[in-house]
């Protein structure tokens, strides 16, 4: 057997090493579902490799993509929004919020984690309720059990496919039982339900994961993330983002629950630089290999607790790790030590293009983040490199639209002065960032392209920003910067792993610099190419990945498999680092340990991951069925597959109850414009029924570029609607009032004008204006002057079927 990379000139991979790796024994199996007509309950074994074959023969030749719809039945998708804390017994009171503390119990051995997150669930009001949490987790996190505490009684929960799961809960809600749902929204984005949460009660849910901590440059991070951010739905299915219209407190509000983390970390090897960029902690010290970790204050659940520590012995031993079980074979885990790094002379021309995040939930820290940090990246590149930068909110703009330019000062300061004025605002429309990046023209075939991603990634088109660059993989590279408390983590990995890249975290405006200066070293410089490995004498299969990867980086690349028969042969890596590169393992110097028996949730947990990238690229039934089969063998939560638990006691007859939904902070640097406007939507409260999407602008000088922070005295125009053109409305929204922030004579024409009126937009399925039906009334003469402007406009927020039709926007003008 043998893999090889994929040979791409601009990209390398780097293999990067993992420290002693001692891994914990997982904990006993839930019982699990199982699918009808399985004999025995025992699921059929799966192969996750050839459903990905079957995937990719079914949809070969590939679909059209077109990034702005969502569907072309869609009006509007579920969106977040603000509430107040009152007092008890009034909207946004305290007696609805069911969730009183969020904890975790962690345990790390090795680089293996095992989380134990609690939630706590209370009624404290005078009537049966149903609570939704919406809640993250990691991105690499293994969920594979879950309990249910009603007072002494414990009810462990089951996994089931999830249609079966939520049906089961459904029943037992209507009966009048307790139960609880666990489903997975997102790799890092899970739901509870709780329901019929009586008066007084007091109800548990705890669930169990483990993940592999990846070290970079000899330092391991564990994050527990604690708080959702808001979602723009810009561009999302209706159906899959349901979640995203769960409430946020205003700004300042304290965090109605408690926030406690726990660790113990057992290392095989001395212990240095314990410490945690997010929160105070406390560190009792039990030998000089294991700690104990403690946050002296239940708090700071607005935020990721990020625990970082490196280990005293800098040098650390490559190796193949593995574990045998008795009925479903073996299993192991290769990692390895990078090579030296080539010369100077080595290392092909380099093409940087930065796609900044310059939207509304943007302003403020996180933005003022993105400066620093484009400043410190900017600062470093070298007279030999070319570089261009796009902005992105609602609409896109390119510095240099006809071609990247030389980093001479001047262009430089160009690109400093452009990024400098921004203030943030409006929708997040990534799709169309990545779409004008990658269509910049490129100088030579020679030319290494790097697209840099700066986002706090707060939006739902995760799937489409995948497909879109792994279809352009041969391409560019990419790298993402995730800014913030609380990034969307699977947002940034995720586009970084789809890019052969690596992501990075920035967690404040004061590391910025040395995020960057990390960014620069991952791609200055190629370590290895052309990768290859072979296995000899060894029967493996159902190896992950399927196709090593080209990357830039300084952290493990690892790769997973299954073998079968006696442990004979060897593992060879080879490939070109300056020079010829080999490394060989010889199988036979080694023995499979009972404590990597975590080895098999993770090799499940990364086809899992594979085959979820690939399902996001295209529609599939194999592909569902194959996650949905890996997850009951393997008793993982999938997107397919969810854990529901039911009470056997009746306590609510008829099972009626409010659906609370506990409303979230917004994570610690995050404006309120994140869930106002700048999403499209603004509530104050959820028994009141939402808006359509609306957006505000600054009209500017006619003279004015676009990107620029002057503004007019013509005052302000806002845009809102009603009705569908089969598109997303709020994209729509956002390119007209790009459009008017440059065609507004006919507003600055009558400064004094103001009101609001009607338009009535005819699009065609190509997206193009061709009619708008304006008021006939002389005193609104400025809206037909703006009507005449909108007709024969070009747009992008088009469905994907490419039907067209008609929308009503609202244009109100005042001072």
């Amino acid at each position: 057997m043998r893999l090889t990379s994929s040979v791409w000139p601009n990209r390398i991979l780097f293999l990067s090493l993992l420290g002693a790796f001692s891994l914990l024994t997982r904990e006993a199996a839930t019982a699990s579902a199982q699918p009808k007509g399985t004999p025995n309950g025992a699921e059929q074994e799966t192969s996750p490799s050839a459903a990905l074959r079957a995937a990719e023969s079914r949809t070969a030749g590939g679909q059209a993509f077109n990034y702005a719809g969502a569907s072309s039945t869609e009006t509007r998708a579920a969106v977040p929004y603000l509430i107040s804390l009152g007092a008890d017994g009034e909207e946004g009171s305290t007696e609805s919020l069911p969730l009183k503390e969020l904890s975790a119990k962690v345990e790390v051995a090795g680089v293996v984690a095992k989380v134990q997150l609690k939630q706590l669930f209370s009624n404290q009001g005078k009537a049966p309720i149903e609570a939704l949490y919406v809640f993250p987790a990691s991105t690499r996190a293994a969920v594979h059990a879950m309990r249910m505490t009603i007072g002494e009684r414990v009810v462990e929960a089951k996994l089931a496919r999830r249609a079966e799961a939520r049906q089961e809960y459904e029943a037992a809600k209507k009966e009048g039982k307790r139960a609880s749902l666990l489903e997975q929204q997102r790799p890092n984005v899970f739901t509870m339900n709780v329901a019929n949460l009586m008066p007084g009660d007091q109800i548990a849910v705890e669930l169990t994961y483990s993940e592999l901590l990846e070290p970079e440059e000899g330092t391991y991070e564990l994050v527990i993330p604690a708080v959702v951010g808001p979602r723009y739905t810009g561009g999302m299915d209706a159906g899959e983002s349901k979640w995203t219209g769960n409430p946020y407190l205003k700004s300042g509000t304290p965090v109605p629950y408690s926030f406690d983390v726990k660790v113990h970390l057992e290392m095989g090897m001395a212990l240095k630089e314990l410490a945690s960029p997010s929160h105070p902690i406390e560190v009792k010290y039990a030998s000089t290999s294991s700690a104990d970790v403690t946050l002296p204050d239940a708090g700071g659940g607005d935020r990721d607790f990020i625990l970082r520590y490196r280990l005293a012995d800098k040098a650390i031993e490559a190796g193949l790790l593995l574990y045998e079980d008795p009925t479903d074979g073996g299993f192991f885990a290769l990692m390895m030590e990078p090579p030296p790094r080539p010369t100077a002379a080595q290392i092909p021309r380099r093409e940087y293009i930065y796609l900044l995040d310059v939207s509304g939930s943007m302003r403020g820290f996180p933005l003022d983040t993105a400066k620093e940090l484009m400043r410190a990246s900017l600062g470093s590149l070298r007279a030999t490199d070319t570089f261009n930068v796009v902005l992105f909110s609602g609409a896109s703009h390119v510095a240099w639209p006809k071609g990247s330019v030389p980093a001479t000062e001047a262009n430089l300061a160009k690109a400093a002065a452009l990024i400098d004025g921004q203030q943030g605002g409006g929708g997040t429309e990534l799709m169309g960032g990545l779409t004008n990046a990658y269509s910049i023209p490129k100088a030579d075939e020679k030319t290494s392209r790097s697209v840099i991603v700066i986002t706090d990634g707060y939006v739902g088109v995760e799937s489409q920003s995948f497909k879109f660059v792994r279809e352009r993989l041969g391409e560019a590279n990419l790298f993402s910067f995730g800014i913030g408390s609380s990034v969307n983590r699977a947002l940034i990995e995720g586009m970084a792993r789809a890019g052969a890249g690596a992501s990075f975290v920035v967690l404040s405006k004061e590391s910025a610099p040395a995020e960057a200066t990390k960014l620069r070293a991952f791609i200055e410089q190629p370590v290895l190419t052309n990768i290859s490995m072979e296995v000899k004498g060894l029967a493996t299969s159902e190896v992950a990945p399927e196709k090593l990867p080209d990357l830039f980086a300084r952290r493990p690349l690892l790769v997973f498999g299954r073998y079968s028969g006696p442990l004979k042969g060897s593992i060879t890596v080879t490939g070109d680092s300056g020079g010829p590169f080999k490394k060989v393992f010889d199988l036979s110097t080694l023995t499979p340990s009972k404590k990597n028996e975590a080895l098999v949730k993770l090799w499940a947990r990364k086809w899992i991951e594979q085959l979820e990238d690939a399902r996001a690229t295209r529609q599939s039934p194999e592909l569902e069925e194959a996650i949905a089969r890996m997850g009951l063998k393997w008793k993982l939560l999938t997107s397919q597959t969810s854990f529901v638990a039911v009470d056997s006691e009746v306590v609510n007859k008829g099972g009626e109850g409010a659906l609370v939904a506990q409303p979230l902070p917004l994570p610690q640097g995050v404006p309120e414009s994140a869930v106002g406007r700048a999403s499209g939507y603004y509530s104050m409260s959820r028994q009141k029924t939402l808006p359509g999407p609306a957006t505000t602008l600054d009209l500017l000088p006619s003279e004015s570029p676009p990107w620029r922070p002057e503004k007019a005295t013509c005052g302000r125009v806002e845009l809102s609607s009603k009705g569908s053109a089969g598109a997303n409305t709020q994209v729509l929204l956002d390119e007209l009032a790009t459009f008017l922030k440059t065609k507004h004579s006919a507003l600055c024409a009558d400064a004094k004008a103001s009101g609001a009126t009607e338009l009535t937009l005819v699009i065609d399925g190509k997206g193009k204006v061709s009619k708008v039906e304006a008021p006939t009334d002389p005193k609104l003469a400025w809206a037909r002057k703006i009507a005449r402007q909108l007709k024969g406009l070009k747009l992008s927020a088009r469905a994907i079927s490419g039907s067209g039709g008609r929308v009503v926007i609202t244009l109100a003008i005042g001072g």
